[in-house]
């Protein structure tokens, strides 16, 4: 049985007939595509490392907004979608390929996660298409213009003329940054081989969230993630033994079942948290200087000091309008906690609305998941569900990375 997890697929660049090159694009059987000349020049690369339901929305829209970022939003997907039902881990190798193409502005990669017999893959077919600033601005699209800060109207976008890879391809050619964010690699030594290819100069911005905020997101978007709760589950330990979703004598509901499969996902995930954290704290030599970790937390109390922080690693400089962007989308005055969708809210009390909503037990429960990786990040246990409530006490302690 072929294990994902393991396996690497490679494209090795080789000469290409001019005239090839010029032709239309043909979708999957389209030859070109399997020889690329490599880059010419070596661009800046980040990998933006996290999970669902960590801020990596507002996040990777920090990038979204640079006029010099080629940015892509969650390109895995259409992996996760297509070989559905996988398990999380058995999708890894899959996830790191995919990114090693995209890296090259290769995006002939996502023919392979095309429906067979389906339309050509066009840049409105890309996951989130309608949100980006690339396919929607100026010279794919007339709607809006890359260096103009602002989010951008999917409606509006929609209306844009759909192109073809190839053109998406030549346009991120032209970017000296490329970003991805993504939710679907859960290790970080899943992206080693990448970040030792020598033709590659790939950088890792770890954000990360109080699991227990995660998990309280988690739960009120647990339709929207169906989907991957249930792969990242797959993934758990079935010889592990777990402490009860519910107190004794609870009788369960069918929102508790998907309560108890968006919680029961954080053990999988913290879990792979936790290995990261732990590579990050003694780092190897193809990740020295190549790793950020960001606080959410940090990000919403201190938006513009972390904004510059974190352009300043992936060599970006900051603008006025976009420090003043996401002042604003952290200080806004809506409480909305509509999942998957970027607005100006107050981010701060976003950030703990976990400890009165969430159970003592869930709370105990996540906890126990992710203790090991909480003491690294500098989130504090509680000890009763008064002290969780009591938002006059600090959770938050020093980071030790």
């Amino acid at each position: 049985m072929l294990n994902l997890a393991n396996y690497r697929w490679t494209k090795e660049p080789q000469q290409c007939n001019l005239q090839m090159r010029s032709t239309p694009y043909q979708g999957r059987s389209d030859i070109r595509f399997l020889y690329r000349p490599s880059l010419a020049k070596k661009r800046q690369l980040v990998y933006v490392l996290t999970t669902w339901r960590s801020g990596s929305s507002f996040f990777g829209e920090l990038f979204n907004q640079h006029p010099e970022v080629f940015f892509l939003y969650e390109p895995m997907w259409h992996i996760w979608q297509k070989l559905y039902p996988g398990d999380a881990v058995s999708l890894q190798g899959a996830a790191r390929d995919m990114l090693s193409s995209l890296y090259r502005c290769d995006l002939s990669v996502f023919q392979l996660y095309n429906s067979p017999g389906g339309k050509n893959f066009t840049s409105l077919g890309l996951f989130g298409a309608t949100l980006n600033k690339v396919i929607c601005s100026y010279p794919l699209c007339s709607a809006y213009r890359k260096e103009m800060v602002g989010m951008v109207d999917d409606k509006v976008c929609k209306k844009c003329p759909p192109q073809s890879l190839r053109l998406l391809e030549e346009e991120c050619l032209k970017y000296n940054t490329i970003v991805i964010k993504g939710v679907r690699v859960l290790d970080i030594n899943v992206l080693a081989p990448l970040m030792e290819d020598p033709s590659l100069d790939l950088k890792v911005i770890h954000l990360v969230r109080d699991p227990r905020a995660v998990a309280n997101s988690r739960i009120k978007s647990r339709h929207g993630l169906i989907r991957e709760n249930l792969q990242v589950v797959r993934s758990r330990d079935p010889k592990l033994r777990r402490i009860p979703f519910v107190d004794p004598g609870h009788k369960m509901s069918k929102k508790d079942g998907a309560d108890y499969h968006s919680v029961g996902a954080m053990e999988v995930i913290c879990d792979r948290t936790y290995r990261s954290l732990r590579t990050a704290l003694n780092p190897p030599g193809w990740l020295k200087g190549k790793y950020l970790a960001v606080r959410y937390e940090d990000l919403v109390e201190n938006p513009v000091k972390t904004l510059r922080n974190v352009y300043q690693f992936a060599n970006l400089s900051a603008n006025l309008d976009i420090e003043s962007f996401a002042l604003n989308m952290t200080n806004g005055t809506s409480s909305s906690s509509k999942p998957f969708i970027v607005s100006a809210r107050n981010a701060t009390q976003a950030a703990s609305a976990w400890r009165t909503v969430l159970s003592i037990q869930q709370i105990k429960q996540v906890e126990e998941y992710c203790h090991h990786a909480m003491a690294i990040l500098g989130y504090e246990r509680v000890r009763t569900a008064g002290e969780a409530k009591d938002l006059s006490k600090s959770l938050l302690t020093a980071s030790k990375l």
